[in-house]
């Protein structure tokens, strides 16, 4: 069976590509280390950035509020993050990783590595300069807002009548 052809072809080829990469996380660490796919990316994203504030993480990795909340939740009461108050900043809450944390951060890195090995090793690197400009472009054009700060992505891809 062949692809569909233009752009509903190529998103879902994007939409293919994001799950294929799913693979190695659910088949190797998920059930090992008793940890959802969301908090992996936060507990990555945190062990590569540092302390880091949730609405930080949320646009690092592109994860909503809500899941960011639900994940900070889940690593507090295993053991693998603090939150802390920012003592720059009151009101801003730091997200920090414990010694736990930190453990299973250097144990999950090599995973990660393998798989962006795996995946752009065979590229050329003019080609996975131009992949990652493609990539950022296609970011910004989701992250886009218009002036009241609503998502111009939701907005014009709303369905008739919603």
């Amino acid at each position: 069976m062949s692809e569909p052809a233009g752009r509903v072809g190529t998103l879902h080829r994007l939409l293919k590509l994001n799950n294929r990469l799913m693979a190695p996380f659910s088949t190797h660490l998920s059930h090992r280390h008793n940890i959802s796919l969301n908090e992996f990316r936060l507990l990555m994203a945190i062990g590569r950035l540092g302390a880091s504030a949730s609405h930080e993480l949320a646009e690092h990795t592109g994860v909503n509020a809500m899941s960011v909340s639900r994940a900070v939740q889940t690593l507090q009461r295993h053991g693998r993050i603090t939150v802390e108050p920012d003592p720059h900043n009151r009101r801003r809450k730091v997200l920090k990783l414990t010694a736990e944390g930190r453990r299973l951060y250097e144990l999950m890195r090599p995973q990660t590595q393998a798989v962006a090995d795996y995946l752009l090793s065979g590229l050329p690197d003019g080609d996975l300069e131009k992949l990652d400009e493609l990539v950022g472009k296609l970011i910004g054009r989701l992250e886009a807002t218009d002036e009241k700060g609503h998502s111009l992505f939701l907005e014009r891809t709303k369905p008739d009548g919603g």
